[in-house]
């Protein structure tokens, strides 16, 4: 999916919409001190009171040190709670805001009475001290609680998308399913007449129908069940890709590495095929010379790891790859993160190529 401007990273992976909420947030309270002082000087003399510019000019050292030192602590903040810990429970991140908002406070204070001294400026004192302790931590509640109830906001209409999306995918399934029942055996008699009329010295071209039979009924089963055998998935594949070969003759080499011992763990039908569809499409297909394509098949604990990859052409933007013509990756990831809160992870493969990977829970 295509990144918007506001959800584009920069530096230490602060997102700009993030950057712009917070900036936004020390305006607006730096903004609404000077209005209010604008009003409210020179007793009550309309005429004497200073202007919003005077006051913005006038308080700029003193306010504007406060809050630009106010809006740098912050970000490091917002990196740490939702970046590095963003899948923490909100219950931790609250009981973690105790030691940051202590920390924020006196790394604030500390370091804004030295510049109030560095440029000849005075600060509370004293029993005063109190203030410059209760307002920054204010501040600090005020912020994380809008920042937080934006966070929850933004992830559940994220998540209603993702669930709309899977609708709409279900709803197309179903389509398929019910357009592929209207006479499968017809089909598949028409497969085996052609079979039967083929000359017996063309073995070759018998297997190769046969295989596309064996597509076919494997598709239809998929259709109706949302979960298969890892063994008959890879068997399907294999298929698929020996049809291929056809096609490739020796430009394609396909090398399998999936340990025995998982054929008969459980993962959604039809999961591979579209990656591995990709991986011949986008980036064999080009290369005259061809290249490879191997699967690898792991169990580490309670997860399976998937490894696709490719030698083909590669792909620099990988944001491309879920936002293309193609559906067959898109409807995979949807799939992943509505089963296994999983996703796709592309990375380059060296010398050339493309690497797919995924994680199940089994």
């Amino acid at each position: 999916m295509q990144t918007s401007f506001w959800q584009k990273e920069i530096v230490g992976g602060v997102k700009v919409g993030w950057l712009a909420a917070i900036l936004g947030f020390y305006l607006f309270f730096y903004l609404s001190y000077a209005a209010t002082l604008a009003f409210t000087q020179s007793g009550q003399d309309y005429t004497a009171k200073l202007s919003l510019l005077q006051i913005l000019t006038s308080y700029f050292q003193t306010q504007g040190i406060d809050y630009a030192l106010k809006f740098v602590l912050t970000i490091p903040l917002c990196v740490f709670y939702f970046r590095w810990i963003k899948k923490w429970q909100l219950s931790t991140k609250i009981i973690l805001h105790f030691f940051t908002l202590v920390i924020y406070v006196f790394t604030w204070k500390k370091i804004f009475y030295v510049a109030m001294e560095s440029i000849g400026k005075g600060h509370l004192q004293g029993a005063s001290e109190a203030w410059d302790v209760y307002i920054p931590a204010l501040f600090y509640c005020i912020q994380f609680s809008f920042f937080h109830a934006f966070e929850y906001y933004y992830q559940f209409q994220k998540q209603r998308e993702v669930e709309f999306q899977l609708r709409q995918l279900s709803l197309q399934n179903e389509l398929s399913a019910l357009k592929a029942q209207l006479n499968p055996h017809f089909l598949y008699n028409v497969f085996n007449t052609i079979s039967a009329s083929v000359p017996p010295e063309q073995e070759r071209t018998r297997e190769m129908i046969a295989d596309l039979a064996d597509l076919f009924r494997y598709q239809l089963k998929a259709s109706r069940t949302e979960l298969v055998l890892l063994r008959d998935e890879i068997e399907f594949v294999e298929k698929y890709l020996d049809l291929e070969k056809a096609r490739f003759g020796e430009r394609l080499v396909v090398k399998t590495d999936i340990e025995q011992s998982i054929l008969d763990e459980k993962i959604p039908s039809m999961i591979l095929q579209p990656i591995v569809e990709n991986c011949l499409k986008h980036g064999l297909a080009s290369k005259i010379e061809g290249g490879e394509v191997s699967i690898s098949i792991k169990k580490e604990g309670n997860v399976l790891k998937f490894d696709i990859r490719d030698t083909g052409v590669g792909e620099k933007d990988k944001s491309v790859l879920l936002s293309g013509e193609g559906i067959g990756l898109r409807n995979t990831q949807l799939r992943l993160e509505k089963l296994y809160n999983s996703t796709l992870i592309f990375s380059d493969n060296q010398p050339t190529g493309l690497v797919v990977s995924f994680e199940i829970a089994v």
